[in-house]
């Protein structure tokens, strides 16, 4: 039974009209930009709940923040995806028999059973009230678009004669979710749809709506639909579009009606896609302004993957190196800070991360954020202190152990995409006298947050025996994201390549290696490879290359550490200079000329380089 049998008109109409007695004034008539004037901070539920958070996980987490992030500036609580669903599930999202909530004007309210303060109508206005007792503000997920089960019942459009049949299209329609059909702009009712959406949330007390399915592709009209309903709502709601890399042909176009757009796909606990981020970052540094931030994705630290859509219950993968070059590029890049784990599980290095008030600073107030210089994987940024007029210096170590090209490999499949004719290829490959075995699964060049890999049927035969590999333990598995998975894609679900299902197979995601010691007496080695369903019926991204060695392909490791040397007049200091590590607040040298500290690995240091011979408290 869905909320159509449960929600009261009466309530619904008053929250639809926000003529409750709590409902916020107005906001003053000003420019939305103000509403951010520094990059959105606080927690979301994604990366450790998926589309199954409950009530008291949110406030749990709000209780936390209030307590131990708040006076570092922390102040959003986001409920994500699907909220709305009572029955939804983790690796994945149950499309089978979802037990949708909505109104009888087709809009989405919360599930009940999730969200007990929302029965009797009440919607989302008790949770944002509990927030805004904390001095917290509160946030959700939405979908892009008209609900499909209200197009299907033809529900009115609260304010237009017309119904949500007269406002849809299914071009467009999320590949990985279809609740939902896109909004044809210009159409009767469509304008009236988005708008009626806001003054809900805006009677409900949101301060901040994350819009998913809207920025990869972009959908100009329903941005601007957006964009011109919350100006409409009569309340300040930060905008956030999401996810996938907004185009850079269209960041004026967002920047004029958004807060905050995704520049990645959805970014996990992987040092691949991490590594990433430094040529995103430099390409999206020129458009970071006061109110409109290009946005890095959430930070998958902490406890993650509790009841995930991907992974499983676990502390985050990144080293604490990794930990802290995430924290680093993301504060001098001015990201917003949207924290993923489970707060109430930090631990003291994790709640330390996000507490440096150094740090924090730079994120908060610094200006000309840019990469300095990126010499192969050794990476400079640096950014202004307008009240000092002192420089601030982040070094990164991005340093990896390098493969052997594919010209070396015994087999390599080329590239694999969604185009590929049944998005895998077969391969049958001679193993004569090979004692060694490793499947390497490489990102096809773009966005890898979506190269979800299979290896289909994978079996050893010879000598008048055939062994599935999967039968045999591997001696190491490394995945860019996740963990590799036998007879599972790597995010838990079935292995599905092409429309069809596989009960034998190897799950991973790219970058990724497998290492098997082969048993004697096997000459050839057959499997399948492709791209898997997760990856397949996203918008964009899923590109693969699967190579398989006989030899190690590893070449010599670097140094654990190097020296990364900055020239002063490089940032523009052509005196001496004193230098401070924000991560630890000590004074480091005093230098003339050139800096050379030493980097670790995968690490980063964050400096503030002051001209003066003695640095302002």
């Amino acid at each position: 039974m869905d909320a159509l049998r449960r929600f009261a008109f009466g309530s619904a109409w008053l929250l639809s009209t926000g003529l409750t007695a709590h409902a916020q004034k107005a906001a003053p008539k000003t420019d939305f930009h103000q509403w951010a004037a520094t990059p959105p901070m606080g927690w979301n539920s994604w990366d450790c709940y998926g589309p199954t958070v409950t009530e008291a996980e949110v406030r749990a987490n709000a209780d936390y923040m209030a307590k131990n992030l708040k006076s570092s500036g922390w102040e959003y609580v986001v409920v994500d995806i699907r909220w709305y669903v009572g029955n939804d599930t983790a690796h994945g999202y149950n499309e089978k028999n979802p037990d949708f909530n909505l109104d009888p004007y087709g809009r989405f309210v919360p599930a009940v059973n999730r969200f007990p303060s929302a029965a009797g109508g009440k919607g989302f206005k008790p949770l944002a009230d509990y927030m805004h007792a904390k001095g917290l503000k509160f946030g959700i997920h939405i979908m892009r678009g008209v609900p499909v089960v209200a197009v299907q019942r033809k529900l009115p459009i609260f304010g237009s004669k017309a119904t949500a049949a007269d406002i849809y299209s299914k071009e467009g329609q999320a590949g990985w979710l279809h609740d939902m059909y896109t909004v044809v702009a210009g159409r009767p009712g469509a304008q009236e749809y988005y708008d009626s959406l806001f003054k809900l949330y805006a009677a409900w007390g949101v301060d901040f709506v994350k819009v998913d399915d809207l920025s990869s592709p972009y959908h100009a009209p329903e941005v601007e639909m957006i964009r011109k309903a919350i100006n409409r709502s009569g309340r300040r709601i930060v905008l956030s579009t999401s996810p996938g890399e907004t185009p850079i042909a269209q960041a004026r176009h967002v920047a004029a009606h958004a807060n905050m757009w995704r520049t990645v796909g959805d970014f996990w606990d992987s040092w691949e896609q991490l590594k990433e981020h430094f040529e995103v970052c430099e390409r999206w540094a020129p458009h970071i302004a006061p109110g409109a931030w290009p946005d890095a994705d959430m930070l998958p630290l902490g406890r993650l993957g509790i009841r995930a859509e991907r992974g499983d219950d676990r502390m985050t993968r990144f080293t604490r190196d990794e930990q802290l070059t995430l924290m680093t590029l993301w504060s001098i890049f001015r990201s917003p800070l949207m924290f993923g784990g489970d707060l109430p599980s930090n631990d003291a290095f994790t709640l330390s991360l996000l507490t440096n008030k150094n740090v924090l600073a730079v994120h908060r107030n610094s200006t000309r954020n840019r990469q300095l210089f990126r010499r192969d994987n050794l990476v400079a940024w640096t950014a202004d202190d307008p009240a000092t007029g002192d420089k601030f210096l982040a070094l990164f170590n991005a340093q990896d152990q390098e493969l052997a090209p594919e010209s070396e490999a015994a087999w390599a499949s080329g590239l694999i995409t969604r185009q590929t004719p049944g998005q895998s290829k077969a391969a049958d490959i001679d193993i004569t006298s090979a004692t060694k075995l490793y499947l390497n699964v490489r990102n096809g060049g773009d966005d890898s947050a979506w190269d979800h890999a299979d290896w289909l049927n994978p079996v050893l035969t010879g000598s008048g025996k055939s062994t599935p590999l999967g039968t045999l333990p591997w001696k190491s598995a490394t995945a860019g994201w996740g963990k590799v998975t036998i007879n599972k894609s790597v995010s838990g679900a079935d292995l599905m390549v092409g429309g069809k299902r596989y009960e034998a197979g190897i799950g991973t995601h790219s970058n990724s290696i497998i290492e098997y010691d082969l048993p004697a007496g096997y000459t050839r080695f057959s499997t399948t490879v492709g791209l898997d369903q997760a990856g397949a019926v996203q918008n964009t991204g899923g590109t693969l290359s699967f190579l398989v060695f006989t030899k190690n392909p590893y070449r010599p490791a670097p140094a654990d550490s190097l020296q990364v040397p900055v020239a002063l007049q490089e940032l523009g200091v052509v005196a001496g200079a004193t230098v401070q590590d924000l991560w630890t607040g000590r004074e480091v040298a005093k230098v003339s000329g050139e800096f050379a500290p030493y980097i670790r690995r995968h690490g980063a240091k964050l400096y503030r380089i002051s001209k003066a011979k003695s640095i302002m408290k």
